[in-house]
């Protein structure tokens, strides 16, 4: 028994997620650090095709949005700045030309609609209850984009309003994947600009939310990634700089409680075999020429084309474009 700390129990989730589980991930930041880890490692992923999320009724819109599989069209750009941006997008896509900012919108939306349909899981990661509605339009926005904070009434969104907002959301989603279940994680990310309180409120309103729709919904089920650094992970080395974020030992700690829980066996191992070539062709010696090196570069090769030949559905490309510069 661990003393120095409280610990999180987690029990095995009867459901897992393999390398070949198809999985889309959507939210705040914290489904970027934690999709990267995937992506990374070479498990079948689509990462925030809206970019970075924080609110639920932007994550709900952007959802239907897939499974509608309706374009945008330059009527939902706006400019600013000299960028064109969509006020359901993330900064990522903004561009100062117009039909750039589109296409690029368009084609994600195209690829990860075609995604959700075959998805076996998609990962929510909620991260403030706060709520940008734009005076213009009335619309709730995904991202101010810098304009003028004159242009925005904000308030928390209640439990209720919420629930409200995912019924038919998830209704939907079932209809266009009957096979998909959810995981929900309450981000750790601490929205100081709200001040203590305010993000405390805003999180437990997220929180109860979460909790009410698990109840509903059939299928979904809540990963404590906030729980963890709240309780496990009390200490700022687990922090980012700005000690608002997670650092990557801090993210890497919450991916093995994850992976503990949801991954089977066989990922684990195949994880471990990818992570090694990760670093064997990301390794940059001194002497690139050097005659141990050129046998380093071709004992990994010889590595990757055995775990290509046992796993075929791992792509090491990249790799082996590295390995042989």
């Amino acid at each position: 028994m661990d003393k120095f700390r409280t610990r999180v129990d987690i029990p095995p989730s009867a459901e897992k997620i393999g390398y070949q589980t198809k999985c889309l991930l959507m939210g705040s930041c914290f489904s970027d650090s934690i999709g990267k880890i995937m992506a990374d490692h070479k498990f079948p992923v689509i990462l925030n095709p809206f970019g970075t999320l924080f609110n639920p009724f932007s994550l709900g819109q952007n959802i239907n949005h897939l499974v509608s599989s309706t374009e945008f069209t330059p009527a939902h750009l706006h400019n600013h700045n000299g960028l064109w941006f969509s006020m359901s997008h993330y900064t990522g896509f903004s561009h100062p030309d117009r039909d750039t900012c589109l296409s690029a919108i368009n084609r994600s939306l195209t690829e990860a609609s075609r995604w959700l349909k075959q998805c076996d899981y998609l990962l929510l990661t909620l991260g403030t209850a706060r709520i940008f509605r734009w005076n213009d339009t009335g619309e709730i926005v995904a991202n101010c984009h810098k304009l003028p904070a004159a242009s925005f009434t904000s308030r928390l969104a209640a439990p209720d309003e919420i629930i409200r907002h995912f019924d038919p959301v998830f209704n939907g989603l079932r209809q266009y994947n009957p096979k998909i279940r959810v995981i929900f994680t309450l981000s750790p990310v601490r929205h100081w600009s709200d001040g203590a309180e305010t993000n405390q409120l805003s999180k437990s309103i997220l929180h109860f939310s979460i909790h009410e729709l698990l109840k509903r919904h059939p299928g979904t089920y809540y990963f404590p990634a906030y729980e963890i650094f709240m309780d496990e992970l009390r200490d700022y080395r687990f922090y980012a700089a700005d000690m608002l974020h997670p650092s990557e030992p801090g993210t890497w700690y919450v991916w093995e409680r994850f992976s503990d829980s949801w991954l089977d066996e066989t990922s684990k191992k195949i994880m471990a075999d990818v992570a090694a070539i990760l670093r064997a062709a990301r390794h940059r010696p001194l002497h690139t020429e050097s005659t141990n090196h050129k046998k380093f570069r071709q004992t990994t090769l010889q590595q990757i084309e055995r775990l290509a030949g046992l796993y075929p559905f791992l792509d090491f490309s990249n790799e082996i474009a590295l390995l042989q510069l």
